[in-house]
């Protein structure tokens, strides 16, 4: 898993239109780059709505959701087309992107070993650098915490950051 400071892996991966869509493409903009299992499971598909019901919250912070799993583009399709989504939803099958973010592993479920996508979002700065993870997400709140937090990351992050002994002072270009 990454860490805050750390640089995001670039990437190239098609969205749930074919469209090729690179972290490149959204320099300038911070990224709320959220993982999910499995598209048209329940609780992904809450989480999914709290970003769809919060996008213009998001677009006003000049923020760019994206959604990604290892469902092939034809079901991310059926996914975002069903639910109205406005963000792009992105495919990676071969799991590349998934392992370079450390979201692609080992997992139990009942006793059982497989390999999956853990709940893990990444918010990701303008110039490319991890800001915040969440480990765990609140499905049917989660769209709401992050726009919270990135209120409070706004008004307290360089008082944040102070508290800790090796510190870095993140400057954030509104």
């Amino acid at each position: 898993m990454l860490k805050i400071g750390d640089k995001s892996p670039d990437f190239k991966l098609p969205d749930q239109d074919e469209n090729i869509i690179s972290l490149s493409d959204f320099s300038g903009k911070k990224i709320v780059l959220w993982f999910y299992p499995k598209a048209s499971t329940p609780g992904w598909t809450i989480e999914g709505k709290g970003f769809r019901d919060e996008f213009k919250n998001f677009e006003n912070k000049n923020i760019q959701i994206l959604g990604c799993s290892a469902d092939p583009v034809k079901k991310q399709k059926k996914f975002y087309d069903k639910q109205e989504f406005q963000y792009p939803l992105l495919s990676d099958e071969s799991h590349e992107m998934l392992e370079a973010y450390g979201v692609w592993g080992k997992k139990k479920f009942m006793g059982r070993e497989y390999m999956g996508i853990s709940r893990i979002t990444y918010i990701i700065n303008e110039i490319g650098i991890i800001e915040k993870v969440y480990k765990k997400v609140k499905t049917m709140s989660h769209a709401k915490d992050i726009l919270n937090d990135i209120g409070w990351f706004y008004k307290t992050n360089v008082n944040y950051y102070n508290n800790e002994k090796n510190f870095t002072i993140y400057i954030v270009y509104h």
